[in-house]
């Protein structure tokens, strides 16, 4: 069967001729759409309102919700006036507590500067406080030097120069170093022409001299690094930097040991019988004494005995005490100003001093 072109065009022709009536009639008509009224959303004012309950309900709910938070404030404020009144409390609590901790040391301080006597001066600052007291013995008079360290830069040791082998009196150690304090220290020797501090010396921490050990009754006498007394014959230097020392000089005897006197030597109680004397030792709350006795000379005439620096000690209630370099060394500047009268007639140069700092 042959199709021809031309019956394809018309058989497509007939197809398409309803539609095109269609769309001719509806481009020619004038016909409206109307849509009905439940077609459209109702405008939002129109909406229908909320039962007159619901919202009731709903103020109650927000009158409860805001009670609610203002209950709360309420407690938040209380809680927290009470955790102020708590800690405030607590504070007081704390304080009474130190201050009722330190009592028994404040008691304990009252009766051992009671036994010293009256107080003649003092010096007192955030680093420490000295106390000066006069002291009149049967055969001699005497000064004591009662010392609280309260930080460890209060008090030092210093050579008597720059350099090992020079000299200088306390006074001078004092005014260089711009102490409040001084006392002489260890002892020393004089060899060519310069003046060499006795056996073991330490200074900041360093041996300024060689470890020596005990050798004719000598004894070390320091402080460590918590400001405690430390002294004694010390075998070895292994045994010696145990006490950790932070300076120290050597000299002999020792007098007094856990509060009880020490065998002193032959030599060292007739060899002067009476000379000014230095002594230094400590209490039970690490505070320190210094004893210094007057004598017109080195004779042995005049001045302390070391069995009588003994008894001072133990009447004062100093628990360990060593005696230092006497005689003419016997320094004590307090305030600028020399306290005892050193029986050369002046101030000695020597090669070690304890300086107190303000």
């Amino acid at each position: 069967m042959n199709i021809t072109v031309k019956a394809l065009n018309r058989t497509a022709l007939l197809a398409c001729a309803p539609f095109l009536g269609i769309m001719i009639w509806l481009l020619l008509s004038d016909i409206v759409i109307q849509l009905s009224a439940e077609a459209f959303p109702k405008p939002i004012t129109e909406q229908t309102r909320l039962p007159e309950s619901d919202i009731k309900h709903a103020a109650a709910g927000l009158d409860l919700a805001q009670e609610t938070a203002s209950q709360t404030r309420e407690s938040i404020q209380r809680q927290l006036k009470l955790y102020k009144e708590t800690n405030a409390d607590m504070a007081k609590i704390s304080s009474m507590a130190a201050s009722q901790a330190m009592r028994p040391l404040q008691i304990y301080d009252r009766n051992i500067t009671s036994k010293l006597g009256k107080v003649a001066g003092t010096i007192e600052s955030d680093k420490l406080r000295a106390q000066l007291f006069y002291i009149k013995a049967e055969n001699f008079s005497a000064y004591a030097l009662k010392v609280k360290l309260k930080s460890k830069d209060a008090m030092t040791m210093s050579l008597g120069g720059e350099e090992l082998g020079q000299a200088e009196t306390t006074l001078a150690a004092v005014n260089r170093h711009g102490a409040v304090a001084g006392i002489n220290a260890g002892g020393f020797a004089d060899g060519r022409g310069k003046r060499y501090p006795l056996s073991t010396t330490i200074v900041d921490g360093d041996y300024v001299t060689s470890f020596e050990p005990p050798r004719a009754d000598l004894f070390f006498v320091g402080l460590n690094e918590q400001n405690e007394l430390i002294g004694g014959k010390f075998a070895s230097k292994q045994q010696l930097d145990a006490k950790k020392p932070k300076f120290g000089a050597s000299f002999v005897p020792v007098l007094l040991r856990g509060g009880s006197p020490q065998p002193i030597p032959a030599k060292w109680q007739t060899s002067p019988k009476r000379a000014p004397r230095t002594v230094i030792a400590n209490f039970k709350d690490d505070q320190l004494l210094f004893l210094v006795a007057d004598g017109y000379n080195e004779s042995g005439s005049s001045g302390a005995t070391l069995g009588e620096m003994q008894l001072l000690l133990q009447r004062y209630g100093a628990v360990d005490g060593y005696n230092l370099d006497g005689g003419g060394s016997s320094s004590l500047i307090f305030n600028g100003r020399v306290i005892n009268k050193p029986s050369d007639g002046q101030l000695r140069k020597l090669p070690t001093h304890f300086l107190l700092f303000k």
